[in-house]
């Protein structure tokens, strides 16, 4: 680790020691991070996952960590963050470019200011711009893939690349890069024109739909479950009568069965023994296996 440090000093790279990651998640779960690196630029995350390679530390990039469970024991070796450029969003006719480091809400509001409808379903999901490309982030009937145009990635090699939509795989909660370990740059997205009164209203319903009906008052990292074919996996829950079971400080939501929240304390074990409770127990009375959505990560 001495050595790593000493690289990233001589690059001028932020990083904090010992960081706690439950500052870094929605869940507000997750012990200290050995390292917490912050990059401004491509150059600085190549010279920071170089410093990382050459130094045989282990190394993970965070988005906004609205999908993450976070190991109480913490991680090891270091995170890196995405800042600096990696937060700008750009537009040029009807196509925007956001960096991964962006924030959902930020894109979709920067589209809305410039009468460019095609984001709506987003506003109001808790990532960022790189998670929902990893992930193809969707709701309400849109997903990501649907106004994605090409996503500019790190290569394991070092290389940018380019991809266009055709090469990037992406389906139900899913990308090429789950697979290929590429780090995601930038994103391009096509629009289209529409009355900026629309698109807001349109925003502004999404908007309202997940206050009613989703848990946003306490700490989560949004749906537990992937949807099982021809099932919902909250229905599936509710019908089990789990609403409101808890474990610890983790709790099966009463507004919405789909959610398991941090109503207080809850630890990775909590949250992780009250998943595998709802997976047997919908195993048990419905048949369904529910598929983990969530990604557990750490020691």
């Amino acid at each position: 680790m001495t050595r790593l440090i000493d690289l990233l000093d001589n690059e001028h790279i932020k990083y904090t020691l010992d960081e706690p990651m439950s500052a870094h998640t929605t869940f507000k779960i997750g012990g200290n991070a050995d390292l917490f690196i912050t990059v401004d630029s491509v150059s600085e995350l190549k010279s920071a996952i170089n410093a990382c390679k050459s130094s045989d530390i282990p190394y993970m990039i965070l988005g906004n960590g609205s999908n993450l469970l976070i190991s109480d024991r913490g991680i090891e070796g270091a995170v890196i963050t995405l800042d600096g450029e990696f937060k700008d969003i750009s537009t040029d006719g009807d196509i925007i470019t956001a960096g991964a480091g962006a924030k959902l809400s930020r894109l979709c509001t920067a589209a809305l200011d410039r009468s460019l409808s095609g984001l709506e379903f987003a506003y109001g999901i808790p990532g960022t711009v790189g998670g929902a490309v990893y992930m193809n982030a969707g709701a309400y009937g849109g997903e990501t893939k649907d106004v994605l145009t090409s996503v500019t990635a790190l290569t394991q090699t070092g290389e940018v690349k380019e991809y266009g939509a055709d090469e990037l795989c992406m389906g139900y909660r899913t990308s090429v890069f789950k697979t290929n370990g590429n780090i995601i740059l930038f994103a391009k997205y096509k629009l289209h024109n529409d009355d900026k009164a629309a698109v807001k209203a349109r925003m502004d319903d999404f908007m309202n739909r997940r206050k009613t009906k989703q848990p946003l008052e306490y700490p989560s990292a949004g749906s537990v479950f992937k949807r099982p074919e021809g099932a919902f996996a909250g229905t599936l829950i509710e019908q089990c009568g789990l609403k409101g079971k808890t474990v610890g400080g983790a709790q099966v939501s009463e507004k919405h069965a789909g959610f398991i929240i941090n109503i207080g304390g809850a630890t990775c074990d909590d949250v992780m023994d009250l998943v595998k409770l709802v997976q047997d127990t919908v195993k048990t009375q419905t048949g369904y296996t529910l598929e983990r959505e969530i990604i557990r990560t750490g020691r």
